[in-house]
């Protein structure tokens, strides 16, 4: 088994070495093992949750809707009803800031050719 430290996982992530700390103590991330020295190892299954994580929180998913969902996983696959529910709201939210960016973006469009036209 294959296993990282906090830099390598920060690296792979995204995640900076606060916010992995962070994770961890909220209870987002599971408890991470450490080696005799006392230093966090992250394993590929760690590093594959927070991949999941960054997904949810570059898409906007505030901390404790993202607790909530890993507080879902935990608890089993009878959740996976609650999981898909939260998913697909969180889903609708990001199509909506989608659609909110292409309108911005025609304006900008609109803006642009006009200054051109004045050229």
């Amino acid at each position: 088994m294959s296993v990282y430290t906090p830099a390598q996982v920060s690296e792979e992530t995204g995640f900076s070495i606060d916010t992995l700390r962070y994770y961890e103590k909220i209870g987002l991330l599971e408890r991470v093992n450490r080696n005799a020295a006392g230093q966090r190892r992250f394993t590929e299954q760690d590093v594959g949750w927070l991949g999941m994580l960054r997904c949810l929180r570059d898409t906007g998913m505030p901390i404790a809707t993202m607790l909530r969902f890993a507080e879902l996983v935990r608890a089993g696959d009878h959740t996976i009803p609650d999981r898909i529910e939260l998913l697909e709201e969180h889903d609708r939210q990001v199509q909506a800031q989608i659609d909110n960016l292409i309108e911005r973006q025609r304006y900008i469009h609109n803006k642009i050719s006009y200054y051109r036209s004045v050229l």
